[in-house]
């Protein structure tokens, strides 16, 4: 992830929040959260404010963030770094 793009950061946000929004624990704790409408999350999806949001939240909670990465095949450290090109 080192050196990628804000679209590459974009993409890999994306699939993190496809994924956190699979598992209903984590779709519950975000939604509530965030206080973002399951309506509102469904047209904000590509808002990189709510992308960098989600991995904000992922990394509040390391086993999260790790079980996100995995399912992705990323490393932690790859979401914590598009985090970062997002909020650029």
């Amino acid at each position: 992830m080192i050196g990628a793009t804000t679209n590459d950061a974009m993409a890999l946000a994306l699939r993190a929040l496809a994924a956190a929004l699979g598992n209903q624990r984590l779709a519950d704790r975000f939604l509530s959260v965030s206080g973002i409408e399951p309506l509102d999350l469904r047209q904000r999806a590509g808002d990189p404010a709510l992308l960098a949001a989600l991995l904000r939240f992922l990394e509040a909670h390391e086993p999260d963030l790790v079980a996100i990465a995995e399912q992705l095949g990323a490393k932690p450290q790859d979401l914590v770094a598009a985090r970062r090109e997002i909020e650029q």
